[in-house]
């Protein structure tokens, strides 16, 4: 994983499970939990803007 340059959310607390986030040369987004570090979610722009968009307006289910 030493490929990526993770950063974690400015909403992630210090004692809480803490969201990470990583862009790369493949114009891919990584998204990753604390807790699950080898559990790896890849999506382009619009999918991860999707994902944004839907968890925002509470249609995720």
């Amino acid at each position: 994983m030493s490929e990526f340059h993770w950063q974690k959310s400015s909403y992630s607390q210090e004692a809480s499970s803490c969201v990470y986030i990583a862009a790369a040369v493949d114009g891919l987004i990584r998204l990753r939990e604390s807790d699950e570090p080898d559990v790896i979610l890849v999506a382009d722009r619009a999918q991860l803007g999707a994902l944004i968009a839907a968890v925002k307006s509470g249609t995720t289910r």
